[in-house]
């Protein structure tokens, strides 16, 4: 969906160029890219490669940062930090997820999940949360019907509470901040703030009659995998 919607925005600009260009319709400005560039269509293009050019020495800046980030994030996972905040954020867990049992492999894997993204480990946290998913899953009576606990594991994700936000600082370092650490408090108060409120929404979502999940009723005799279910 991604791709079509960049695909949609590059022939939108050179249909708009090409039809300016022609005379058909004239927008505020034209004149004025006319006059710079000789056509719209060449203001387009001559865009596209200053915006490419631009991209690249963003990247090319984001080597170094990232490198040492990275590394950074390297040596606390090695060093046991990462276990260490799982083992602090269990107990939290357990109070979060009540339906999941403990010692439950979604619990573990949440917990890792967590702390990867904590400290910045995006490549590492993706698999952990896929996995923690897939665990949450298996403890799912009605497939295909998200449970409580899959709906707050995702609240939580999706809010994103960092404490080293790597990747922005890259970004602004390359972009030439002067204090592209600044924006390590900001970002700590605004994702604890939309973690607090994503778990708040969620938890309070669950207990309307409107979102609340019926009782489940194992199927009766009559009923496909009943045979299944009687045997284990």
């Amino acid at each position: 969906m991604l791709n079509w919607i960049w695909i949609g925005l590059i022939l939108a600009a050179l249909l708009a160029a090409g039809v300016q260009d022609l005379g058909l319709v004239q927008l505020p400005g034209a004149d004025a890219a006319v006059a710079e560039k000789g056509s719209r269509m060449a203001a387009v293009t001559e865009a596209a490669f200053d915006s490419a050019k631009t991209a690249v020495n963003i990247v090319i800046g984001l080597i170094g940062i990232m490198a040492m980030w990275l590394g950074l994030m390297r040596l606390a996972d090695k060093a046991g930090l990462v276990q260490l905040l799982a083992r602090a954020l269990k107990p939290v867990l357990r109070r979060l997820f009540p339906d999941v049992p403990d010692g439950h492999p979604a619990l573990g894997a949440m917990v890792m999940n967590i702390a990867a993204n904590m400290l910045g480990l995006g490549n590492a946290a993706t698999p952990l949360g896929l996995k923690a998913m897939e665990e949450l899953d298996k403890l799912n009576p009605r497939k295909g019907t998200a449970t409580n606990a899959m709906c707050t594991f995702l609240a939580i994700n999706t809010a994103g509470f960092t404490l080293i936000p790597a990747t922005v600082l890259g970004i602004l370092a390359a972009a030439g901040s002067k204090t592209p650490h600044a924006i390590i408090s900001t970002t700590l108060i605004a994702s604890g703030v939309a973690t607090i409120t994503a778990i708040v929404t969620a938890k309070i979502l669950e207990r309307l009659p409107a979102f609340r999940l019926p009782p489940h009723d194992p199927p009766t005799a009559d009923e496909p995998g009943a045979g299944k279910e009687a045997t284990r």
